[in-house]
């Protein structure tokens, strides 16, 4: 009987631990923490107009980054290309890396501390594609038909926690 206990008390200890390194591992792949230890910065240069013409960019609406989930910060800018397509541009863009994180033009307000975090889902929005680095300078291509007037701020989203990084509101120039 002692024998049987032993050897049932080592399976249950086995399965408990097979069973939390899987967790950890889960958690991990979630998490991943080790973006906070890793910065990625993007010096793209600013869009120009390519067509030999000269006509520099006309800046549309501008913005600076507040702080939310993360501290953040930077400036945004939207570009009219003499072509008439347009880009979002972030500036000196400094905020913390993380899992999924996404540049979004929304029509929410942006609120400072924690009022803010979760707000530039809720309504309308646009994702321009994932963060391509934490830090530097990045151009985003806005579509065609974006209506700059309903969509008034700009929010680094982390997708996967459903949380804004850092945002700020757009101001027409």
């Amino acid at each position: 009987m002692g024998r049987v206990r032993r050897l049932l008390g080592k399976k249950v200890v086995i399965g408990i631990l097979g069973v939390g390194i899987l967790l950890v591992g889960a958690g991990t792949y979630w998490f991943q923490p080790w973006k906070l230890w890793v910065s990625e910065t993007v010096r793209e240069a600013a869009p120009t107009a390519g067509d030999g013409r000269g006509e520099a960019p006309r800046t549309l609406a501008t913005g600076r980054l507040i702080s939310h989930e993360h501290a953040t910060s930077g400036t945004v800018r939207i570009l009219r290309l003499p072509d008439g397509s347009r880009t979002l541009r972030l500036e000196n863009l400094d905020t913390s890396n993380g899992p999924d994180l996404r540049v979004l033009i929304t029509d929410a307000p942006v609120k400072e501390g924690r009022a803010g975090w979760f707000v530039f889902d809720k309504g309308a929005h646009t994702s321009l594609g994932k963060l391509k680095g934490n830090k530097g300078d990045q151009n985003y291509v806005l579509p065609a038909g974006l209506d700059l007037n309903r969509y008034t701020s700009v929010s680094i989203w982390c997708d996967r926690f459903d949380v804004s990084f850092g945002a700020a509101a757009l101001t027409r120039v």
